[in-house]
Order: structure tokens, then C-alpha cells, then sequence
């Protein structure tokens, strides 16, 4: 009976070994979360070419529940926010008359609210883009955009190049 006993625990202990290395084999397989590495920058680029001030508090609302996530973490992030075509109302004060971004009643309730949030993203470390081709499409001012925000030679080349560097691709609906 003794013998049966030891039989019986040294299978046992088989299996455990042989689950332990199949699941140690799986979790080299698995990709490990970019935060879970030291040295890894999360990076994410959010594309903006819609006029809706509403979308555009959600969008921002991600944009920071984003961002104190990974202050919350500790973890590195480099979060841009990429503004192009009807995006370009959210980065000016000017209402873009005669444009086809011309401000509506809406906007002009929201724009006080959106470009504080905005300049306050810019402050907790969020870059903002506006694509050069927007601007000079309505003859837009360099003046007239929201300081610090970058223009950049075409927005949806600025978001291909980070998608190509690995930037993580959001656009909110």
C-alpha cells in the first residue's frame, strides 16, 4: 500500500511540473503590457477632424482618465492629440466665419470650457498638433491659434508617422 501511495503523489507531482511548464512556455508567448516595462513610453495619438464640442469634452474626458492612469501607475506617456480639418475650431478663438467650421451656438456655449481643458492638458505634459494644410485651407492667422499648440505640415501624415512608430491610435466616436 505504501508503494501505491508514492506512485500515486509522484504522478501527481508530474502533473503539477507539467502544468508549471506549460504555462510558464504560454506566458513567454503572451505580449507583456508596455507599462509593465520599466523603461516603456506609452505612446498615444488621438486623431481630432470632427467639429463636435460635445464629442470633443468626451474626447477629452478619455484624454485625461488616459493620462491619470499612467501618472497613477508611474508609468512614461507621451499622449498628442492631433487636430485637423474641423478639429482646427477647438485650437482657435477666431469663430472661422465663412469657413465650413464656422461657429455654431454650440460651440460658442463650449469653447471657453474645451480650450481651458485644452490648455490645461498642454500643462500636465499633452502635445497638441493642428495640420498646416487646415490653416491655410480657411487663410487662418498663425496668431489666432491656441498658444503652444504645433502646427505640423499635414495631420493625417503626423498620425500615419506615429502609428508607424508605434503610437497607439485612438479617435473617439
Amino acid at each position: 500500500m505504501m508503494i501505491h501511495l508514492e506512485y500515486k503523489n509522484h504522478r501527481y507531482l508530474r502533473i503539477i511540473a507539467a502544468t508549471t511548464i506549460v504555462i510558464l512556455a504560454l506566458s513567454l508567448l503572451l505580449p507583456v503590457s508596455r507599462a509593465a516595462e520599466p523603461d516603456a513610453v506609452n505612446q498615444v495619438v488621438w486623431h481630432v477632424d470632427f467639429g463636435d464640442p460635445v464629442r470633443m469634452g468626451r474626447t477629452l474626458t478619455s484624454v485625461n482618465n488616459m493620462l491619470i492612469t499612467y501618472e497613477g501607475m508611474l508609468a512614461e506617456h507621451d499622449i498628442r492629440i492631433v487636430f485637423l480639418g474641423a478639429g482646427i475650431r477647438f485650437v482657435t478663438s477666431d469663430p472661422l466665419e465663412k469657413t465650413p467650421f464656422a461657429e455654431d451656438k454650440v460651440m460658442q456655449q463650449e469653447r471657453k470650457v474645451l480650450m481651458e481643458r485644452l490648455q490645461s492638458a498642454m500643462g500636465q505634459g499633452i502635445k497638441l498638433e493642428l495640420c498646416k494644410i487646415t490653416v491655410n485651407a480657411i487663410k487662418l492667422d498663425a496668431d489666432k491659434i491656441m498658444k503652444g499648440v504645433v502646427l505640423v505640415p499635414s495631420g493625417v501624415v503626423s498620425i500615419a508617422e506615429y502609428q508607424r512608430k508605434g503610437y497607439a491610435y485612438l479617435k473617439a466616436d
